[in-house]
């Protein structure tokens, strides 16, 4: 009898990808329509979103190929731990400050000048401890992406596992 690999990863690495460009559909809903600014290490999640979905959406359309799965996978792996340490990083650290210039986020906006490459997308509006004070359901934005970014992290060590 023949196996058959697993499909669990192809539909992991299908899901991510969808649930970044919500995510960011849902950021860019919020600051156009709703009037919530965002701060830089806002700004620098939505790109790490973008990101996850590139890697993501990569990997799903050469699902078949088992090292470009596997490496698709943990790109996403690290891209969201890295998006947990900047919402961490947000809530605990930026939210309190008066002003998120020169901090990591900002330098990492700067250098890529994002800002003049799609300023819809990625033009700062706020400060960090402005936008601590916007709040979806009860919960700090900042919660909400980290949230996704621990379930894209659990998920794709999960996919990685199956053979």
């Amino acid at each position: 009898m023949f196996l058959t690999p697993s499909k669990m990863p192809g539909k992991v690495l299908g899901g991510i990808c969808l649930a970044s460009v919500a995510s960011l559909a849902c950021a860019l809903i919020a600051q156009h329509g709703f009037g919530i600014k965002p701060c830089p290490w806002c700004v620098l999640q939505r790109g790490i979103f973008i990101l996850i979905a590139l890697a993501s959406g990569l990997g799903w359309l050469l699902q078949k190929t088992r090292p470009a799965r596997q490496a698709s996978l943990a790109l996403v792996l690290l891209l969201a731990l890295a998006g947990l340490a900047a919402a961490w990083y947000q809530h605990d650290v930026a939210a309190k400050m008066a002003s998120c210039d020169l901090t990591l986020a900002d330098r990492i906006l700067t250098g890529l000048d994002l800002e003049n490459l799609l300023p819809s997308v990625f033009m700062v509006t706020a400060s960090c401890s402005q936008a601590a004070a916007y709040r979806l359901l009860g919960l700090p934005y900042e919660f909400w992406s980290g949230l996704l970014y621990l379930s894209f992290t659990l998920l794709s060590l999960q996919a990685l596992r199956k053979r």
